[in-house]
């Protein structure tokens, strides 16, 4: 082996520490973007519910029309915003029926 093996070696030690410094500071950065971006999201105006909304079943067929803002349908993708018209058209045409608990039906004056 040649005599510069020793300083090539500390040398390599020195950029290790250097790099995992870097690395140590791209973390920092990393989490306080994240937490900007948190506090960010927290501070904008949520959405309001939709009017109206489609439960589907796993297999995504229709299930119950809701007025939106019901609690006791289904959640996340099983919930479909729909647009009045649509709901009149799956109580009346379609023949889906209302949720028991928020009573599209009667909010929207579809007669039996």
């Amino acid at each position: 082996m040649s005599d510069n093996s020793a300083p090539r070696l500390d040398l390599l030690r020195f950029l290790e520490k250097v790099q995992l410094r870097d690395l140590e500071r791209t973390r920092g950065w990393i989490v306080a973007e994240e937490q900007r971006l948190t506090e960010q999201a927290a501070r904008l105006p949520q959405a309001p519910p939709p009017d109206w909304e489609l439960e589907t079943d796993l297999g995504r067929h229709p299930v119950r029309v809701h007025a939106g803002g019901c609690t006791m349908g289904g959640k996340g993708w099983r919930m479909r915003p729909i647009s009045r018209q649509a709901a009149l058209r799956a109580l009346g045409v379609d023949k889906i029926p209302p949720c028991p608990y928020c009573s599209p039906d009667t909010l929207l004056g579809v007669l039996d």
